[in-house]
């Protein structure tokens, strides 16, 4: 019964849920979010600084999230660079004090918090001045100080950051004249506020609550009461119609939280009132330096020459498209895996591509990038920074998990890595890899080291399966080559163009890109070893051996020689393909981490098809793999070997001497884990149909996961429904794997357009690329 309801139960779902219907609700959720979020930036006002300075909340151990936008975390050497030349004045009390000693320890973190309470403090570092005035109340001698500024009489400091209260509150025990006397003075003093902020930047404190319980005897009339009622007045007074004088109100907000943490109740816990100083900082220095993970206070970035003529092309394409409407004519087709190295013939399907076909696609796919754009480069979706904590990766890594168990089908082969496993394979990597990046579990040593596993065995596959590809079939046709470089490039290009970003910053295509070069160069240079050819032939089986470890000997080489590496992928036009902010260290990085992965894979396909052709594996259905001694044997050890892993990428403690370790022992996790799943009969004869449907868009799903579901290049997180964490994460989900699949499709039908069988046209089309490409590769060096 429980199986029969469990299939019953999946025949539902898939009877009312279709790939089609899911990207027709994805449309229409875009459309409504775009027209919501550009219609509430018109009238409910679009300025970040406004959201960074007035709201946020506390994603927990001392981080602050502002409301719809990034903070950037500031270092030392930014800081300094931001305030060269300028002076900063901090005029007010001791919790004005506090902040002061906050923000100029992101300048310089050794300065410590010495000197008289009660007096001014100079703070200078280079050329730039960072002083505090104490006006503990907002009286006469405050407003001879400002007028000073305003008058010429004093050098006006760029930016001045004001508040005070809490004395007026103390030395007049709280009495409603204090208060009227307070606004009076505000109002005496706002005019010259106004003028002040006509030529620096001026920032209202608004005043942080009190932790009533532990004042002391001499502050008990500082209640919060009291408070709100002095915030009230400064917001009254100040927040005039030409709204020149800022009020921070974040750090407020964060001390609402925390202030029960408070040693004296009144004044901040040093977490606390570094959020206020982190703020000012992203205010005044976002617009400088623009750091991608500091979206609060910046505006869209003004279109390259590239992006522009990227525009003017997608535009033309979109009028066609909505000219000529939706092809009706063609069934949506699967994509042949063509970068693991494994061929699947297409059905026959009714209607093939019309002539309209590659109009239609590039239509769509102008569409989607559209939409990209607006996701991640124009001011009108929101973004918020990434926050790990175990729970954010490990409760959707249980949820994944369940749901590729509830959809487990027979599999219809039962060969060692037959399609469907590699699909599935491919798919739950993929999907722990997502919610890798979307959960920040980079900062958590053990996860990262398992993940950096992850990225080996899809290398681990590329080589797998283009040597098993090039040794049983011996195609090394220019069709061959095309197909595999357009499928793994076509959508890393058009990004390029249209998201304004260097190749290598999709690091895994050009790595992947890269390694099947050498593949094809290993196996089809002289002399081309097949298995036809090395059937019961200890010579070629040698030869072939021999050829690996001189692909071996050839990534050694380059793995111990970084200036040649250097020097080499430092030549142009070689330079621009790998080339990250003028530097080629990601690169070296990424390929140096996973070195070995790719000629693992070959070496590992090529033992296994050996095994094979000899009859030394049983791959029937529901039999193990060897004989049961052997079977059980590794079984073990391949189960000991895994733990052992895991045990040891648990304990580091360093990323970088972990990494040292990585390319030499990553594949023995990659074995175990081939082993474990393949030895056992009724293992092979399972697969998870639920992963091995996101297997098939794997590569998209990495590629299209830096703009539409994560943000800011992938340094924070998109939201489209703001304000509920939960539901955003479900919505831009559904519509990211939506667009992954549509564009997998797309590329499949312009593949058949781009790269015809014919060596003629096929030439003719490269000749056009490659003009293309040239003329890309010059517009960019002259930007």
């Amino acid at each position: 019964m429980a199986v029969l309801a469990y299939n019953l139960g999946k025949r539902e779902i898939n009877q009312h849920f279709s790939i089609k219907n899911a990207k027709l609700l994805s449309v229409a959720a875009v459309v409504l979010l775009t027209v919501f979020h550009t219609a509430s930036r018109h009238y409910g006002g679009s300025d970040t600084c406004d959201w960074l300075l007035s709201s946020g909340r506390f994603l927990g151990d001392n981080v602050w999230q502002p409301y719809g936008c990034m903070l950037h975390k500031y270092k030392s050497t930014e800081a300094k660079f931001c305030l060269r030349e300028k002076r900063i004045a901090f005029v007010g009390d001791s919790r004005i004090r506090q902040l002061f000693y906050s923000f100029i320890k992101m300048i310089n973190p050794e300065v410590k918090e010495v000197g008289n309470k009660h007096e001014n403090i100079p703070f200078v570092d280079g050329d730039s001045t960072v002083d505090f005035l104490w006006y503990a109340e907002v009286n006469n001698s405050l407003k001879e100080q400002l007028m000073l500024w305003t008058e010429g009489s004093a050098s006006i400091p760029h930016v001045v950051i004001i508040g005070a209260a809490t004395w007026s509150i103390k030395l007049h025990n709280g009495k409603s004249e204090a208060l009227f006397q307070y606004k009076a003075n505000l109002t005496a003093i706002s005019d010259t506020l106004e003028k002040l902020a006509e030529d620096s930047e001026v920032y209202w404190v608004l005043q942080d609550p009190v932790y009533e319980d532990v004042l002391s005897d001499s502050r008990k009339m500082i209640t919060n009461e009291q408070i709100n009622l002095y915030n009230e007045a400064v917001v009254g007074t100040l927040n005039t119609s030409k709204k020149k004088v800022k009020f921070l109100e974040a750090s407020r907000q964060a001390a609402l939280e925390t202030i029960s943490q408070s040693v004296d109740g009144l004044h901040l816990p040093e977490s606390t009132r570094d959020v206020g100083a982190m703020v000012l900082m992203n205010s005044m220095c976002n617009k400088i330096l623009k750091p991608i993970d500091g979206s609060c206070c910046q505006s869209a970035p003004p279109l390259s020459i590239l992006q522009k003529i990227a525009v003017g092309l997608f535009l033309l394409s979109i009028i066609i498209f909505l000219i000529l409407g939706f092809s009706r004519h063609r069934k949506s087709r699967p994509v042949p895996d063509v970068e693991s190295g494994e061929d699947k013939k297409l059905p026959v399907v009714v209607g093939q591509l019309n002539s309209k076909g590659p109009l239609l696609a590039i239509g769509k796919m102008s569409l989607i990038m559209l939409y990209f754009y607006l996701c991640d480069r124009a001011d009108i979706f929101m973004k918020e920074q990434k926050f790990y904590t175990h729970s954010t990766f490990f409760i959707p890594l249980i949820y994944i998990f369940v749901l590729g168990i509830f959809y487990s089908e027979n599999s219809k082969e039962t060969k060692l890595l037959n399609r469907e496993q590699t699909d599935e394979w491919k798919g739950w990597m993929q999907l722990v890899i997502l919610i890798y990046h979307f959960s920040g579990a980079s900062t958590f040593i053990p996860v990262y080291m398992h993940v950096r596993v992850l990225v080996a065995a899809y290398l681990f596959q590329t080589g797998y399966g283009h040597f098993s590809f090039f040794w049983l079939k011996g195609d090394f046709g220019l069709y061959r080559v095309c197909q595999v470089l357009f499928r793994l490039n076509f959508l890393v290009v058009v990004l390029c163009l249209v998201m304004d970003r260097p190749y290598q910053f999709y690091y895994f295509v050009p790595l992947v890109t890269f390694w099947f070069a050498v593949i094809y160069a290993t196996m089809a240079l002289w002399p081309q070893i097949l298995q036809k050819q090395a059937n019961g032939s200890a010579f070629w089986n040698l030869a072939l051996l021999l050829k690996l470890l001189g692909l071996l000997l050839f990534i050694c080489f380059f793995a111990y020689s970084q200036e040649l590496f250097e020097a080499v992928f430092s030549l142009w036009p070689v330079s621009k393909l790998f080339e990250l902010q003028g530097s080629i260290h990601e690169w070296w990085f990424r390929w140096k981490l996973d070195r070995f992965a790719v000629i693992n894979g070959m070496l590992f396909a090529f033992i296994y098809l050996l095994l094979q052709k000899c009859q030394l594996l049983s791959e029937g259905k529901g039999e193990p793999l060897f004989s049961n001694k052997i079977s059980n044997c590794l079984l073990f050890v391949s189960v000991v070997s895994f733990m052992t892993y895991s045990i040891w990428a648990s304990g580091c403690k360093n990323k970088s001497e972990c990494n040292e370790m990585h390319p030499y022992i990553s594949v023995v996790q990659i074995l175990a884990f081939i082993l474990i799943r393949n030895i056992p009969g009724y293992a092979r004869s399972l697969y998870s149909s639920f992963f091995a449907w996101f297997g098939k868009i794997s590569l998209e799903l990495f590629i299209c996961q830096y703009h539409i579901w994560l943000a800011a290049d992938t340094k924070g997180i998109l939201v489209l429904i703001p304000g509920n964490p939960t539901l955003n994460i479900i919505i831009s989900t559904f519509i990211f794997v939506c667009i992954a699949h549509e564009i997998s499709q797309i590329t499949n039908d312009l593949a058949q357009v781009a790269i015809p069988k014919e060596s003629g046209p096929l030439l003719k089309r490269l000749l056009g690329a490659g003009f293309f490409l040239g003329l890309v590769l010059i517009l960019s060096r002259n930007e």
